[in-house]
């Protein structure tokens, strides 16, 4: 941090805010979008907003982040919020220099891809935040990373993504001058707010999701289990937004005493707290659902199998009676065609060829086997 820049206290809020709620987003934006860049297709990493507020109004809208540390070293009362969106080392380092920054967290913010944690490095703030919300034409959640400095005069809120919204954040806070004069921690505790009230609509979204799926596991879809997968792993990616951020309100409500924030901030915090506590006790509740849901879609799809394999058994059984009827019967036949096929020979010396019984003989022959063969199969229940 430039030495010439003088410290100074964070004053206490004069009026009374109850429970630090928010007012509406008034119609006139602050902040300009980010630019595109045509080459590529994507958004480039740069300076979304930049503003410098004495005693909770704005000041000044300074276009470069040079302009910014400039207007913030005329005025020893000034705070600056600069705001960045997907940023590039020059810009981080730019941001080092001026305002001390740790190399680590630093590192951090150009990675991106952390997890919610808080870190603080001698007098600055580093805070990850990790937004959520949901898509409703592709019934999918997208998460976003927000990383958050706080000094004594400065914030940066850096995006890595479209979501949370800082420039709503921005325009509310503006809108109420008591609010932003308590300083850069209700910068943080705004961003905080704006990013648990943004998982409400995703728990809604989920919740809807799995209402679906259940119809369709007892409706017998074939393609459910597909679905329980990839919601789980929402439900999962969700989790790890949301509890490691329940350990960052914990780490700033413990230093309420050490750093003397602000009472209604205090009161805000814990409303923040209580917020987010009802969010994870909702999507563990949605993981265990989705447990469930699966153990059930496995015992139908078992039940279905077994049923299934049952009526190609019992096919089967039918198919062998069916064919010990035909063997049967086969067998009954073939004996008399057996003889009727030996004694019409044409040859001249064969046994009772010439006997006057021979042919009553081989009839009755004929009859005794069928009979002998029908009673044999008969008692086997073949017939």
């Amino acid at each position: 941090m430039s030495e010439n820049r003088s410290f100074k206290p964070i004053r206490t809020l004069t009026g009374r805010v109850r429970r630090l709620q928010l007012p509406a987003e008034p119609t006139r934006p602050t902040s300009t979008p980010a630019p595109r860049d045509d080459r590529r297709g994507t958004d480039r990493a740069t300076l979304v907003d930049s503003a410098v507020y004495v005693d909770g109004d704005r000041v000044a809208s300074p276009a470069t982040l040079a302009d910014s540390f400039n207007a913030l070293r005329e005025n020893d009362d000034a705070v600056a919020w600069i705001g960045l969106y997907r940023p590039d080392q020059h810009d981080l380092a730019s941001l080092a220099d001026e305002f001390g920054l740790h190399e680590l967290a630093v590192e951090d913010a150009i990675l991106a891809h952390q997890r919610p944690k808080i870190e603080r490095y001698d007098d600055t703030l580093f805070v990850v935040l990790r937004a959520a919300r949901y898509v409703d034409d592709r019934e999918e959640v997208e998460f976003g990373e927000v990383h958050v400095f706080v000094g004594r005069d400065f914030v940066v809120t850096l995006r890595h993504a479209e979501a949370p919204d800082i420039a709503a954040v921005r325009r509310r806070l503006e809108s109420n001058p008591d609010l932003l004069r308590l300083g850069p921690e209700a910068v943080l505790y705004a961003v905080l707010d704006r990013v648990v009230d943004g998982y409400l609509p995703v728990v809604a979204g989920l919740e809807n999701d799995i209402d679906e799926i259940e119809t369709e596991v007892f409706r017998g879809d074939p393609a459910v289990s597909r679905r329980i997968y990839e919601l789980t792993r929402e439900v999962i990616e969700f989790q790890r937004a949301t509890r490691p951020l329940a350990t960052v309100l914990r780490r700033l409500t413990a230093g309420f005493a050490k750093y003397g924030t602000d009472d209604e901030l205090q009161r805000y915090l814990r409303d923040v707290d209580d917020h987010l506590t009802h969010v994870i006790e909702q999507v563990d509740g949605f993981r265990q659902l989705l447990r469930d849901i699966m153990t059930v879609n496995a015992t139908l799809v078992a039940q279905q199998q077994n049923e299934e394999m049952k009526a190609l058994t019992e096919a089967s059984l039918d198919q062998n009676e069916e064919v010990k009827r035909i063997s049967a019967w086969a067998a009954i036949l073939f004996a008399p065609t057996l003889i009727g096929t030996v004694y019409g020979m044409n040859f001249d010396e064969m046994p009772e060829l010439h006997w006057q019984l021979g042919y009553p003989f081989a009839l009755f022959l004929m009859a005794m086997v069928s009979v002998g063969l029908y009673g044999v199969f008969r008692r086997r229940g073949w017939i």
